[in-house]
């Protein structure tokens, strides 16, 4: 799941989500931070998970265990809940945000479903999302088209028995390597990058030939894992590391003629500096 696509925003607070069983599962404690406008919404939900099996609720038993993106950048199990069970939490929050909060789930619901039967809206709704950051417009082209070829790549590691979100980072970051030559996080790091930072994705970094030949890595190992049936991690790790050598030989191959290094300090930190700058001042 791409960053961008993990996070929503409701009145300037984000609030993480993971699609899982083919829908959305939100993050409790993030609703729960909300709504009740708690300095502690991580007890508010704890004391209300008592009270609500103290009544006899499977509400509590029902939410899932899921890992979502924690800001010092790791992955911890996080209390999730569908759109029809996180109804059912609003409804014992008194908040006054209750009702537009509903509204505006439903909404975010929704979007997913219209996003699988017309899978052009998701790139709508992408290439909104980095207009309004002040992205040219020639980059978000090649960022969305790097969103589908990302995806299909994921899709193909799932069918082959990639589940594991930490399998596939080591999967991603061995087609980094073999194609840029560094793994992420010393992209990122090349970059000025802070890992601290939720908004400091690398690809919302990467220059136009960095996004290209990234592209290619990850396409090169799409069809290379489909072309040798490759199956499990051992086997889906050899294909990657395939895949970025074929981007890497590109790239190599294009240093030599201009001289000039692919990987470049170049970032888009101003960028996301300011959006973020205009979401505090909504607050």
């Amino acid at each position: 799941m791409n960053q961008e696509n993990a996070l929503v925003v409701f009145e300037g607070k984000q609030i993480r989500r993971i699609w899982h069983n083919d829908q959305w599962c939100f993050s409790v404690v993030d609703v729960v931070g909300v709504l009740a406008e708690s300095s502690d919404a991580r007890n508010y939900w704890k004391v209300l998970k008592h009270r609500l099996n103290d009544e006899g609720s499977e509400v509590v038993t029902k939410c899932n265990q899921l890992k979502l993106v924690a800001p010092d950048g790791k992955y911890y199990e996080t209390d999730c809940a569908n759109t029809e069970l996180m109804f059912r939490i609003i409804q014992s929050i008194p908040s006054p945000k209750a009702e537009p909060f509903k509204l505006w789930l439903a909404k975010v619901g929704y979007e997913r479903i219209q996003e699988i039967e017309n899978p052009e809206l998701a790139q709508d709704r992408a290439k909104e999302y980095y207009k309004l950051k002040g992205y040219p417009k020639d980059w978000i082209e090649k960022r969305v088209r790097g969103i589908a070829i990302r995806q299909e790549l994921t899709d193909e590691w799932k069918n082959r028995g990639i589940q594991e979100q930490k399998d596939f980072a080591i999967l991603t970051n061995e087609i980094s390597k073999a194609t840029f030559g560094v793994d992420i996080k010393e992209h990122k790091e090349i970059k000025g990058l802070d890992p601290k930072y939720k908004n400091q994705n690398l690809r919302d970094h990467m220059t136009d030939l960095e996004l290209i030949f990234n592209m290619l890595g990850e396409k090169s190992t799409t069809e290379i894992t489909k072309s040798k049936d490759a199956k499990g991690m051992e086997e889906c790790t050899d294909a990657s590391k395939r895949g970025g050598k074929i981007a890497r030989n590109a790239r190599l191959e294009l240093e030599k003629e201009t001289g000039q290094k692919v990987v470049s300090k170049q970032n888009y930190v101003e960028l996301t500096e300011k959006k973020q700058k205009r979401v505090e001042k909504t607050k």
